[in-house]
């Protein structure tokens, strides 16, 4: 921070894995004021790496904690409505991590939270940042493809037993489902991208997690966008022992363009019309998570916008309209889905 001026400061919110990415972000940013968990020994195991101050419950950290300014929540699924909903209300704006919610309603409700307390409320899409997006979304605006006739999504990732034992991954009340836990950046991507979209047909599969989640484990989807572009969606979780592919191809009169690797961090392939995508930087490392590995880790650019925002008093790409769309079209999806589990 710049001299003379006061570091913002910041609160996390469950003290998972994910939550010290944030942290590791956050003290370039600012200054990590608070934590909580209700599992005590994750916070305090937290707190102490950054000085900061350790609660068992969100409820005792806001009664303590007046000027925390941004709270970040890293909590389930099922419980972010809940909590962005309670900092909002307490004068905090919140970055509340992907997905926003897993019921529209709640996303809506978050939303109306926001506007009534008038602070930022942002959702963490960080594939947005990897270098062949946003190489890819620079051709999608310049229109380079012409008209484009279809978008295909593939994920095969891996994900085994052990990563929904003893845990709330797996439950339809905490997690929601494999599209919101696992592929909903990829989601994002498709409304970000393509604009709103309807599901023509759904199919849902569990072939490999029976006894372990209360969901599907894979699934295929074909959608119609209002541009009159056809969509399809094709993933799973069952890659053996590693995860396998995260691409995106986009077809159109005037070009062909693959961003794949295994989390859309590379270019694949392209034949352009006039057109060519030249070198691409290397990028973020995957998130490491021991028995299997995530997206890239672009939360410094999250931050960054974060930042930009509040000095701005301008949102950008973070708001929480973007992350409405994605539950919504995940939430319709999973409404339209024939199940054959």
């Amino acid at each position: 921070m710049p001299a003379g001026i006061s570091p913002i400061k910041f609160a996390i919110i469950g003290c998972g894995r994910i939550a010290w990415r944030h942290a590791e972000q956050i003290q370039y940013f600012g200054k990590l004021t608070a934590v909580c968990d209700i599992e005590f020994g994750k916070a305090t195991q937290l707190a102490s790496q950054y000085a900061a101050n350790v609660y068992p419950s969100v409820e005792m950290m806001l009664a303590a904690e007046t000027h925390i300014q941004v709270a970040v929540i890293c909590t389930p699924n099922g419980l972010h409505a809940f909590h962005s909903i309670l900092c909002l209300e307490a004068g905090m704006h919140v970055l509340v991590e992907k997905p926003m919610a897993i019921l529209p309603d709640d996303g809506r409700a978050m939303i109306e939270a926001s506007l009534k307390a008038q602070k930022y409320l942002w959702v963490v899409h960080q594939n947005r940042y990897n270098p062949p997006v946003v190489a890819l979304k620079k051709a999608l605006d310049a229109k380079t493809f012409g008209t484009i006739f279809n978008v295909q999504i593939n994920c095969f990732w891996n994900r085994n037993p052990d990563y929904y034992a003893d845990s709330w991954r797996g439950t339809l009340e905490m997690d929601g489902g494999t599209l919101f836990t696992q592929f909903s950046h990829f989601i994002d991507l498709l409304c970000w991208f393509f604009g709103e979209a309807s599901v023509i047909s759904a199919h849902s599969y569990n072939f490999a997690h029976k006894d372990c989640i209360a969901f599907e484990d894979a699934g295929m989807v074909l959608l119609n966008f209002q541009n009159g572009i056809v969509g399809s969606v094709n993933y799973h979780v069952n890659s053996f022992k590693q995860n396998m592919e995260g691409s995106l191809t986009v077809f159109g009169e005037k070009g062909t363009l693959k961003i794949g690797g295994q989390y859309l961090n590379s270019l694949e392939y392209q034949c352009m019309d006039n057109y060519t995508i030249g070198e691409i930087a290397k990028g973020n490392p995957a998130n490491d998570y021991g028995n299997y590995t995530g997206s890239m880790s672009n939360h410094y650019f999250e931050y960054q916008n974060l930042i930009t925002a509040l000095q701005n008093d301008k949102p950008d790409m973070l708001n929480a309209q973007e992350g409405l769309k994605t539950i919504e079209l995940i939430s319709q999806i999973y409404q339209s889905a024939k199940k054959h589990f």
